[in-house]
């Protein structure tokens, strides 16, 4: 009987090998998980890093979003700074303005209501400083009323948005145009839009300089409207 026993013993397959070989795997895997650990640190280390420059980029005061803050002079990308002044606020011609630019076909991408500081309107409008009027045209702007400040893009907005305006002297406007329809005196003439790109760049930055102000968009006709085949 005890030499059945010591044979069947001695028959029997070793579980060493099958041990040493999990031992092994667990191991290999272990390895693995430490690598692909640091794979993933190394990866989210470059996205925070990524992130962390494109937010330092948005943060600049001249640039907007995805593009130049004016966007790129001559194309349809053009950015130009459009205000309703309190007047027209007053005057409920708000609506009115803003059919204008969108049966143009022109696209609203920025947007806000807001009186502006003092520092503001000096800042707008501070190549004007030296005239008699100044302190009366900072008085108005900051009077309570609101100003309705836009950012309207489309081809050549820029100059086609001061055609739309007319004159400075709502007496000299064209017939059609917004101040040859709704204004009479330079001092009430409703609205301000840029008159260069310069002048874009530098009121969409004083308005809307803050990063998320402007909104890229796509309208659903633009195959109608922006299209030089």
């Amino acid at each position: 009987m005890f030499a059945r026993t010591a044979a069947r013993f001695a028959l029997r397959p070793c579980v060493a090998s099958p041990v040493k070989a999990r031992a092994f795997n667990t191991a290999s895997r272990a390895t693995a998980s430490l690598s692909s650990r640091r794979m993933a640190t190394m990866v989210t280390a470059g996205v925070i890093t990524a992130s962390a420059l494109s937010y330092a980029y948005l943060q600049k005061p001249v640039s907007a979003d995805s593009k130049p803050i004016a966007g790129v002079e001559g194309t349809f990308s053009e950015r130009t700074f459009i205000a309703i002044k309190p007047d027209g606020v007053q005057r409920g011609l708000v609506g009115k303005i803003i059919n204008r630019f969108e049966e143009r076909g022109y696209k609203l991408v920025g947007l806000k209501a807001l009186v502006p500081s003092k520092e503001l309107a000096e800042k707008h409008y501070e190549d004007l400083k030296e005239r008699p009027f100044f302190g009366g045209l900072v008085n108005y702007m900051t009077s309570g009323t609101p100003v309705i400040a836009m950012v309207w893009e489309g081809k050549d907005v820029i100059k086609q948005g001061r055609a739309m305006i007319g004159a400075t002297n709502p007496l000299q406007a064209a017939p059609g145009t917004i101040r040859g329809q709704y204004a009479i005196s330079t001092g009430r003439n409703i609205i301000h839009g840029s008159d260069s790109y310069a002048s874009a760049e530098k009121e969409i930055g004083l308005w809307f300089g803050a990063a998320g102000e402007l909104t890229e968009w796509t309208p659903a006709n633009v195959e109608w409207v922006q299209s030089d085949n």
